[in-house]
């Protein structure tokens, strides 16, 4: 009889369990109405550019019989005559995937600028397997965010959100093609906001949970109203694929950065002048803070805002413009995000005493190395195979440029590099015609007539020089 109540108490703890288990995933989100209406404006990109392929290793490559799986095995690995793509020295296409989605009727999308740097080509495939070879509009490699134009009408663009009503532990979900695998769609919850990572100071990164592995870069994060408040970045990984760990950048600061690409073909951005660090516990001991907190100030750069308006090493800066300065990576966003010549207030801690600083933002000069590098394509044209971009007051003064001129940033095979232009040429006039600004230059170029031969005055650094080019 003892043994009867026994098992008639497990088979009632079990039902409880399974009656609560059924309950509790009675309350889980349902993301399949999501999925069917945010699905078909999602759209898989692929690209294709040119790398050279690995010399032959044939002389280390075993003996197999010719025909045999192992000999195939073996020549994908060591090259040699019939190799899979061709291990000869030559040049080959490679190809990687990533997602993307639209967000305008007329054919503007969103990705990520890793997705599409250095393509050759950019192949756009929608939801309803239409393809679409894509025009790069511009590409920004601070923010991670590519712009990008296809030939089609009539589409569904994505609605968007706001990041700054996000909460933590709120769900959301993101759609991309992980591996290839096209309209995946996964979810998860936001783990925190306002994230900052080593190599992107700028971006005030959403961390959240979802799945997301390589070929989900580029695609939209969503909220549980469908609407989309992130593009998804990174991840952190030790293997490559997800572990819990993933970045989106805010969907405010993509389509600030989306709106200076379709407008100028570049992105702008505010500039203080200071290298910041952490304020840790002993140092806020030793500043007489009662907590740590804040960005401390390291270095002042010489003839910058911050310069410019008294700040010091060794002050903290607590505030700018009346938001909180709680981590030193709290600070960059905000200045980067500043419009130039925006008077910004700071309140810095120095020497135990809060004081208020007002800072003239200026623009953020252009730094060395491809990854701080803004790359971008010329919107409306590329007859003469240039990308131009704005000269900044820094490198207008470094060129002794008293007005106008347009700094070359890329010179593709064309019409422009048979001529003798080069990256780093300044260009100061067409056709005798002064390119005051990035619009003017566009313009000057669109209205040159075919088959005729125009000076370009180009000013570089031992001084001006006259090239001429042939329009094609």
């Amino acid at each position: 009889m003892a043994a009867v109540k026994k098992i008639g108490f497990i088979l009632a703890f079990l039902t409880g369990v399974t009656s609560a288990g059924l309950v509790q995933a009675g309350e889980l989100p349902d993301f399949a109405a999501l999925a069917e209406s945010a699905g078909p404006s999602v759209v898989n990109i692929s690209t294709k550019q040119q790398r050279k392929r690995r010399p032959p290793m044939s002389r280390g490559m075993p003996q197999t019989p010719q025909g045999s799986p192992f000999d195939d095995f073996f020549r994908h690995f060591f090259g040699g005559p019939g190799a899979p793509g061709g291990h000869d020295g030559s040049i080959a296409p490679a190809k990687s995937l990533g997602s993307g989605f639209i967000i305008s009727a007329d054919g503007y999308l969103l990705t990520n600028h890793h997705v599409v740097d250095g393509a050759d080509e950019i192949i756009v495939r929608l939801g309803d397997r239409r393809e679409y070879v894509a025009e790069l509009v511009g590409s920004d490699a601070r923010s991670d965010i590519a712009v990008l134009k296809i030939d089609a009408e009539k589409l569904k663009p994505l609605k968007i959100g706001n990041p700054g009503d996000l909460r933590v532990g709120e769900w959301v979900a993101a759609i991309g093609s992980p591996f290839g695998f096209e309209h995946s769609v996964t979810a998860g919850i936001v783990s925190a906001k306002g994230r900052s990572l080593p190599s992107d100071s700028y971006v005030p990164f959403i961390q959240t949970d979802v799945a997301i592995n390589p070929g989900n870069s580029g695609g939209p994060l969503f909220n549980m109203a469908g609407e989309v408040i992130g593009v998804n970045s990174q991840i952190y990984s030790g293997t490559g694929g997800f572990m819990g760990l993933s970045f989106a950048i805010p969907i405010d600061v993509a389509m600030k950065v989306s709106d200076q690409l379709q407008d100028n073909g570049y992105v702008v951005r505010g500039w203080l002048g200071v290298l910041i660090q952490d304020v840790t516990r002993n140092l806020a001991e030793s500043f007489g803070m009662e907590q740590p907190r804040g960005a401390l100030v390291a270095r002042v750069l010489p003839d910058s805002p911050a310069e410019k308006a008294g700040l010091k090493v060794g002050d903290i800066v607590v505030s700018y413009d009346d938001e909180m300065i709680t981590y030193s990576a709290d600070l960059p966003p905000l200045v980067g995000a500043a419009d130039v010549g925006h008077k910004a207030r700071l309140r810095v801690l120095r020497e135990g005493k809060e004081k208020s600083v007002k800072v003239t933002i200026e623009e953020l000069p252009e730094e060395g190395g491809d990854a701080a590098q803004v790359k971008t394509r010329l919107k409306n044209d590329d007859r003469l195979g240039l990308v131009v971009v704005e000269l900044s007051e820094n490198q207008r003064d470094a060129m002794e440029i008293e007005e106008g001129g347009v700094l070359v940033k890329q010179v593709a095979p064309g019409a422009a590099a048979e001529a003798g232009l080069r990256r780093g040429d300044v260009i100061v006039s067409i056709d005798n015609q002064s390119t005051e600004n990035l619009k003017k230059f566009h313009q000057l170029v669109r209205d040159l007539k075919a088959d005729t031969v125009v000076p370009v005055l180009v000013q570089r650094r031992q001084g001006p020089v006259f090239l001429a080019i042939r329009v094609p």
